[in-house]
């Protein structure tokens, strides 16, 4: 942490604690609530993906998967690094909004910044028009979390490159193994397996996916 990074953390709690009581309760909602709605996007996506192509639904499959290996990932940094939280360590700060994580429960990199930015890109790899919606979304998480007090900027800065990161190389490794999955389902005669993975693009019900006629000619 370097000094300007200090006092950009003393600036932004400073402006935390003048705010109006709407605000720092709003954020204290969502610096934690947030997370939620990002899990309700991965069940729209893997939703809407049981009609697309396999493509789109293996990276709608992997995009939770990403998530929690980048979360795994900062946690282990975590433990590493060891960085005291702002809350306790920066004299002269604003009474952080949200209660100080105690001693052991590291600052750097931020788990929730790490989640948003997993989560924001995988969901824009299933599909780019929802990049505009999950950005801001990963961005206002962020920086939610150094609003009320909890995380220097520079942590949740690492936070969200960590997920975004994370969501590529997952997304890039496992795609194609589970693409051959996704068809092989796809093409079986299990009512759970069929409804799990969906009929894929262009099947009218009762029949087969063409991808498995095809597969079966």
């Amino acid at each position: 942490m370097d000094f300007q990074d200090r006092w950009l953390y003393l600036d932004i709690t400073g402006q935390a604690r003048d705010a109006p009581a709407w605000l720092r309760h709003t954020a204290e909602i969502w610096t934690e609530g947030g997370l939620l709605l990002f899990a309700v996007l991965f069940v729209t996506a893997w939703w809407r993906a049981r009609r697309g192509d396999p493509r789109a639904f293996a990276i709608a499959v992997l995009a939770p998967v990403a998530t929690a290996v980048a979360y795994v990932g900062s946690e282990l940094l975590k433990s590493v690094i060891t960085e005291e939280r702002p809350c306790r360590a920066v004299a002269g700060a604003a009474r952080s909004l949200a209660e100080c994580p105690p001693h052991g429960d590291w600052s750097f990199p931020s788990n929730h910044a790490t989640i948003a930015g997993a989560a924001a890109l995988s969901l824009a790899l299933v599909r780019r028009a929802v990049l505009w919606l999950t950005a801001p979304l990963a961005l206002l998480m962020a920086y939610s979390r150094v609003f009320v007090g909890v995380h220097y900027p520079h942590d949740v800065a690492a936070g969200l490159l960590l997920g975004a990161l994370v969501a590529v190389l997952v997304v890039r490794l496992g795609t194609g193994p589970l693409i051959r999955l996704v068809v092989a389902v796809r093409g079986s005669s299990t009512p759970v397996a069929r409804w799990l993975t969906g009929p894929g693009p262009g099947t009218a019900p009762g029949r087969a996916p063409a991808y498995a006629t095809h597969r079966r000619s």
